[in-house]
C-alpha cells in the first residue's frame, strides 16, 4: 500500500512514498492483522522568516533585588553622582586641546595676507600690535592667522568682515608711499656723542689686541703653550690664604681695585666696606647710603672710584675715602648687577624692570635705556675693547649688544633656566655664561654658537670670571659652596676651592691673577693664593716674562 503526503504551499512540495508491502499479513495463518502506520512527518528544509517582536521592557532591578518604582529614583541617583577633580581637569585639557585644534584648522582655511605690509595693516585694523619685539614676517603672519581664527570661532565676524572690507576698499594715492616703522627709540644727543666716543675708543683697543695676538703667534720666542701650562699650574696651587667676617649679614658682592690693594665687599645690610689687602683685617672706609640691601659692587678700571647697586632701585658712585659722587636713579625695580665700561666713563646697570641702562658717570645722566629681555635682566659685562656689551636675564637668554649702533647682534639660546652671570674673555671673542641650570656655557662670537658646555656645579652658578690677562683660566662660583677653576683652553677642571659653609655669592680675580677673593652667605671673605715657590713636576720653576 502506498500513501502520498503533501506539505504546505509555503515550502517546496515533496512526495514521500511508503515502503511496499511484500506480503499481506492477513493471508498468513496465525498472525494478527497489523494496522496501517502513517508515515512520519518531516520539517521543511527551509524555516519560515521569523516575525519581529517588540522588545519586552523590564523594570531595572536594584541591588536588593526589588524593581525601581519609577524614573524619579533614577533621576535622584544621577543628581548625587559627582565628577572627581582629576576628571574635570582631564576634561578641561581635552576641551582646550580640541579648541586649539579647531583654531589651527580654521587658521589654515582662512585667507591670510602674505604681504608683510598687508599683514601689518590687518593687525592695525583689528586693534592688535602691528609687531612684537624680535618678531619676523612669518611669525607676524602666523599671529594674524591665529587671531582671525579665534575671532571667527568666537562669532565676532563683524569685526573681521570690517577688516576685510577695509582691505578690499580702493587704495588712495597716499598708500603708494612706502611706510617705514622705526624699530628703535630715539635717544638724546648725549647718546650719539657717547656712541662716537665708544667707537673711537674700541678701534684703538681692538687694534692693540689684534697686534699683540699676531706678535704672540708669529714671534718664535713666544711659547704660548708654556705660558698656559705655567698659568694653570699656578692656578692649581691655589690654597686658602686668609678668611675674615665681612658683615653681620650675608655678603653679596666683591671687587678688587685696579692695583689690587683694596677689596670692596657689599652685603644684605646695604653697607659696602673697603678692606686693605693682602689681609682683609683693616677697614679703609664704610659706605652707607643705600636704603635697601646692596646687590653688587665694582671698581673702576681707570681710577680709584667704585660703584654699588642696591634693591632701592639706585646705583651710586663713590670715592675710596667714602665720598659719594653720583646717584643714578631711573630704574623701576631693584637692581641686580653693575659694571664699568673699559673706558671708565660709563656705567652699566641691570634691573628687574626688564631693562639695562647706560649712565654717564660724570654727569649722572641716563644715556641708554635698553629693552630686549622678556623677563628681568640680571648679568652684564663689557668686552675689553669696549665695543660690545653682554646681558643675561631670567628669560634664559644671553644677548650681545653693539654699543656703537645700539643693535642686538647676537642672541645665545641654550640655557634652560635663568642666566645670572656673563663675562667676556680677554681674547675678545669668547663669552662665558652661568645660570640656574648649574652649567657654564662658552659661546664663540665668531661662530655664533655654543663652543663648550661645562657641567660646572651641583647648584646654580652665581658668577663666572675669566683670568684678566690672557684668559688662561676661568673661575665659577656656585651655591654648592664651591669655587671651581677651569682651563681656558680645553675647559677641564683645574682646581676646586672648598671652604665656605654656605652659598658663594661672588668672586673676583686680581689683575695679575695672583689672588682670588670669594664672598659667601656665611658672611666670610676668603682669599685664595698660590705659593710663589711652587715647582713643576720636573723640579724646575717656570718663570715667564709677562
Amino acid at each position: 500500500m502506498e500513501d502520498n503526503v503533501s506539505f504546505a504551499p509555503t515550502a517546496p512540495v515533496t512526495q514521500i512514498t511508503a515502503a511496499p508491502v511484500l506480503q499481506d499479513a492477513s493471508s498468513q495463518p496465525g498472525v494478527a492483522a497489523i494496522p496501517p502506520v502513517a508515515p512520519p512527518s518531516f520539517p521543511p528544509p527551509m524555516a519560515p522568516i521569523p516575525v519581529a517582536r517588540p522588545p519586552t521592557l523590564r523594570p531595572p532591578v536594584s541591588q536588593n533585588g526589588g524593581a525601581r518604582a519609577n524614573d524619579s529614583n533614577s533621576e535622584s541617583d544621577d543628581e548625587h553622582y559627582e565628577i572627581s577633580e582629576d576628571s574635570k581637569r582631564v576634561r578641561e585639557r581635552q576641551e582646550k586641546a580640541l579648541q586649539e585644534l579647531l583654531i589651527k584648522r580654521r587658521a589654515a582655511a582662512l585667507a591670510v595676507p602674505t604681504n608683510d605690509r598687508a599683514v601689518r595693516d590687518r593687525l592695525r585694523r583689528l586693534g592688535e600690535p602691528i609687531t612684537l619685539f624680535g618678531e619676523q614676517e612669518m611669525e607676524r603672519r602666523a599671529r594674524l592667522a591665529q587671531l582671525m581664527a579665534r575671532l571667527d570661532i568666537d562669532g565676532q565676524l563683524d569685526k573681521l568682515l570690517k577688516a576685510h572690507e577695509e582691505d578690499a576698499a580702493p587704495k588712495e594715492e597716499v598708500d603708494d608711499e612706502i611706510l617705514e616703522y622705526p624699530f628703535f627709540t630715539e635717544g638724546p644727543m648725549e647718546l650719539r656723542e657717547a656712541r662716537i666716543e665708544i667707537a673711537k675708543f674700541s678701534i684703538k683697543r681692538a687694534a692693540v689686541r689684534i697686534q699683540r695676538a699676531k706678535r704672540r703667534r708669529d714671534d718664535p720666542d713666544e711659547d704660548m703653550d708654556a705660558e698656559t701650562k705655567w698659568a694653570l699650574k699656578h692656578a692649581k696651587g691655589m690654597v686658602l690664604d686668609c678668611s675674615n667676617f665681612g658683615d653681620d649679614r650675608p655678603l653679596t658682592g666683591c671687587s678688587f681695585s685696579r692695583d689690587g690693594k683694596i677689596l670692596a665687599t657689599c652685603s644684605l645690610s646695604g653697607v659696602t666696606k673697603l678692606w686693605e689687602m693682602p689681609e682683609v683685617t683693616n677697614k679703609i672706609a664704610v659706605l652707607k647710603d643705600h636704603k635697601e640691601r646692596a646687590t653688587d659692587v665694582v671698581f673702576s678700571p681707570v681710577d680709584d672710584c667704585l660703584a654699588t647697586a642696591s634693591a632701592d632701585r639706585t646705583a651710586k658712585l663713590w670715592k675710596t675715602d667714602g665720598t659719594l659722587l653720583q646717584t643714578f636713579e631711573g630704574h623701576l625695580d631693584r637692581l641686580a648687577r653693575v659694571a664699568f665700561h673699559p673706558s671708565g666713563k660709563y656705567l652699566g646697570t641691570t634691573s628687574f624692570d626688564k631693562t639695562w641702562r647706560l649712565w654717564d658717570i660724570n654727569t649722572g645722566a641716563e644715556l641708554l635705556l635698553q629693552e630686549g629681555h622678556s623677563r628681568s635682566v640680571y648679568g652684564i659685562a663689557f668686552q675689553q675693547d669696549g665695543a660690545l656689551a653682554a646681558s643675561s636675564g631670567l628669560d634664559s637668554l644671553a644677548r650681545v649688544w653693539d654699543l656703537r649702533t645700539g643693535r642686538s647682534i647676537l642672541v645665545f639660546q641654550g640655557h634652560i633656566k635663568p642666566v645670572l652671570t656673563v663675562n667676556f674673555s680677554p681674547n675678545g671673542y669668547h663669552l662665558a655664561s652661568g645660570g640656574e641650570d648649574n652649567q657654564c656655557r662658552i659661546w664663540d662670537l665668531r661662530m655664533r654658537k655654543s663652543l663648550y658646555i661645562i657641567p660646572a656645579h651641583a647648584n646654580l652658578v652665581s658668577q663666572v670670571k675669566y683670568e684678566p690677562q690672557e684668559g688662561y683660566f676661568l673661575a665659577t662660583a656656585s651655591y654648592d659652596m664651591k669655587v671651581n677653576i677651569w682651563s681656558g683652553r680645553d675647559f677641564s677642571l683645574v682646581k676646586s676651592l672648598a671652604g665656605h659653609e654656605s652659598k658663594v655669592a661672588s668672586l673676583d680675580i686680581t689683575a695679575d691673577s695672583s689672588c682670588i677673593a670669594t664672598v659667601s652667605h656665611d658672611r666670610t671673605i676668603k682669599l685664595w693664593t698660590s705659593s710663589s715657590n711652587e715647582e713643576d713636576e720636573g723640579g724646575e720653576t717656570m718663570d715667564i716674562d709677562h
